[in-house]
């Protein structure tokens, strides 16, 4: 008997007026694979990020779904938002789980018994999954250079069960788990787990890269360059969550290229032929970090020298990507050009209430 071919799908690159472009343009595709109607939370970052995604892939795409917030936001009995086949697998089994899909497809394929294109196969898996318990399970089927996109939708704490800490809680960030007080001021002590240079240093066979919803054409680009690599591929990507990060619902977009203005969270591809980083993304401005803390209820309890440390790992990352710090910006790694944001005290009563 004969062996089948398995035949991939090569999605094009989007145009953009500009590689920063805030909105969507002509050539998006039509089809919603993900539609309104689901119970996210009003600007629901995740929420964003998945119709991007969706949108992206095409009509011919299979999801996976992990425990998370996405998860139980959109599977209510006999109703998802999703116009494509969904699945839904344990918090820890993302990897495995995808990883059997992609398998199986290409085993029907060769065998005759499924006819025309591979499917897009993408894991949806928040940072819970995918940076702490499903962490191994994803590891595997990245080395296994299974072909799938393997997505980290980065909210940055358990959203699904209360706003835990996650790895990927930043420093100074107030969850349930990282409250502040007397004794830990700051809440959130340790700066997050580098995730998505964990997946490149330890699958550099992959292609990896980082994204947010501040960028639409970019995130959606990136997702057709993970589908498009033959092999396994890893995106990890800036979702805010209304609820957790506390900010008023219009400005989901906005946190996700303030973000990005002011360093905290690097715009980057790391390419498996060179095995080199890609640091072209610039975004238009660079700001302080303040300008991004102070929309957001969970960082309102910190003081001025925790705001200053923050801008030093900010500016870090900055050089990190081989970008001359501006002056005013080393400036605000000085405690006493940096006004207090709130007492601690004062928000104390706001973390009973997240």
């Amino acid at each position: 008997m004969p062996v089948i071919e398995i035949e991939r799908q090569m999605l094009p690159m989007l145009g953009s007026p500009n590689q920063g472009a805030r909105f969507y343009n002509p050539d998006l595709p039509q089809s919603e694979p993900f539609v309104p109607g689901h119970r996210t939370c009003a600007g629901c970052g995740p929420s964003i990020q998945y119709r991007m995604t969706s949108k992206a892939s095409g009509d011919n795409t299979i999801l996976v779904g992990p425990t998370g917030c996405m998860y139980v936001a959109n599977s209510s009995y006999l109703c998802t938002p999703y116009n494509v086949p969904w699945a839904h697998t344990q918090i820890g089994s993302a990897g495995s789980f995808t990883a059997g899909v992609a398998a199986a497809y290409e085993a029907m394929i060769r065998k005759g018994k499924w006819k025309g294109a591979f499917p897009n196969i993408i894991c949806e898996a928040g940072d819970g999954s995918a940076s702490d318990i499903g962490l191994g399970s994803i590891s595997g089927a990245l080395y296994r250079d299974h072909d799938c996109l393997i997505i980290c939708y980065d909210n940055e704490q358990y959203a699904n069960t209360g706003i835990q800490a996650s790895s990927r809680t930043p420093y100074g960030g107030m969850t349930t788990f990282s409250p502040p007080g007397p004794m830990v001021p700051e809440a959130k002590k340790l700066f997050p787990k580098e995730l998505a240079r964990m997946m490149a240093a330890g699958h550099p066979h992959c292609y990896v890269a980082t994204a947010t919803v501040g960028y639409p054409i970019d995130l959606m680009n990136k997702v057709r360059k993970g589908l498009n690599h033959k092999g396994a591929a890893f995106l990890m990507i800036y979702t805010p969550c209304q609820k957790g990060f506390v900010y008023e619902t219009p400005r989901s977009i906005d946190l996700g290229r303030l973000v990005v203005e002011c360093g905290l969270y690097p715009i980057w591809e790391w390419n498996p032929q060179t095995r080199e980083y890609d640091y072209s993304f610039r975004p238009q401005h660079m700001r302080p970090v303040s300008e991004y803390l102070k929309l957001q209820g969970r960082f309102g309890h910190l003081h001025a020298d925790h705001i200053a440390t923050l801008q030093k790992f900010a500016n870090a990352q900055w050089r990190m990507m081989d970008v001359e710090v501006p002056e005013a910006l080393v400036r605000a790694t000085n405690p006493e050009t940096i006004a207090d944001m709130a007492s601690a005290e004062a928000a104390a009563a706001v973390a009973h209430t997240v």
